[in-house]
Order: structure tokens, then sequence, then C-alpha cells
């Protein structure tokens, strides 16, 4: 039987199935290591009709503005950008951590589609790569922001206080954020 679109598997730890389906128009489907080939097959012709809407949609985007359509960033580069966000995330993380009077554990770099940074229970935090093309305000934003999660686990009102004790205008750089971060997928 021919399927109307390619797409590639990505087996991991996760516990269920999920379909992507990139800006390039690549088709990729992520799901548990013991899961059946049979049971993906499945789950992507059911969801058939969600994908060519995406795969549309992307193909749209490309022809509507060539200008956003640039290369595929090199493994080299990447781990280039991934070394050098490294480097400026713990020394960020150092400095406010001990402004702030928190611990935290291991730092990961990583290229998160829908985060620019995540605090877990254990204190490891998480940044994405792409904020070292945002102004230098913006790191510290979110740097703050992942500590406060070591005194406040939520984004309570206590939560946004600890933030804003540290740095009174946060609001702009959160801001800026919702407002630009699409444009740092865009710049390289």
């Amino acid at each position: 039987m021919k399927k109307p679109f390619n797409y590639e598997i990505i087996y991991s730890s996760r516990k269920t199935v999920a379909i992507q389906v990139t800006s390039d128009g690549t088709v990729k489907v992520r799901a548990p290591y013991r899961c059946p080939r049979s049971f993906i097959d499945s789950f992507v012709k059911k969801q058939e009709s969600w994908v060519l809407k995406q795969l549309a949609k992307a193909e749209e985007r490309r022809r509507n503005h060539p200008q956003d359509n640039h290369p595929p960033l090199s493994e080299k580069d990447r781990a280039r950008y991934m070394k050098i966000a490294r480097d400026i995330f713990v020394r960020k993380t150092e400095y406010y951590a001990r402004i702030m009077g928190v611990t935290y554990g291991r730092i990961t770099i990583r290229e998160q589609k829908t985060r620019w940074g995540s605090c877990s229970s254990r204190g490891n935090l998480n940044f994405n790569w792409r904020l070292i093309l945002a102004p230098e305000e913006v790191l510290d934003y979110v740097v703050v922001h992942e500590l406060a999660h070591r005194k406040e686990m939520n984004h309570s009102r206590a939560f946004y206080a600890v933030v804003e004790s540290v740095l009174p205008d946060y609001r702009r750089q959160k801001k800026w954020l919702r407002e630009n971060g699409q444009k740092l997928w865009e710049a390289v």
C-alpha cells in the first residue's frame, strides 16, 4: 500500500506516540522503544488528514516566505552554538544562584521547539541554546525564572515575586520573548 508521505520513526524512552511535522515538511513519529511498527503505522494512518494539512501549511510558508528558508544547521555548527550556550548559561546560573541563595543540579543545553528553559523537581536546569541569539537581558530573565523554581515550583504570585526581587523589569523581557521568540528559530 502506497503512503501519501514518508515519515521517520524516532524511538526513545517516552510513553506515548506523537507526530511532528517540521517547518521543512519532514514528518517525524516519536514512539516508545518497544512500540510495534504495526501500531505506529495504524496511528499515522488515523492522523493522515492532520499530517497532510500540516504539510500543506509548511509548503505554503516555504512558497510565500522564501527568505525564511535557511539551509539546515550543520551538526558542527549546532555543537558550536551549544558549547557557547553552555559557557554562558553556566556562568549566569552560578551568578544568579548566589544572589538568590539557591542551589541547582545539572545544567543541560537543548534545542526544544516549545520551551526556553525548565527546572526539574531535582533542580536540574535545561536551557534552549537559541536564547544566545536574544538580547542578554532576556537570557538573564530565563535563568532567574528557572532558578526561581528552586523556591516556588509553580507560576504563582509568590513565584513572580521571587523573579521580580532579582529583575524588577522582568515583564519587559518576558514580553520580548513572547513577541520575538519565533525569530530566534529563523536567525540561523
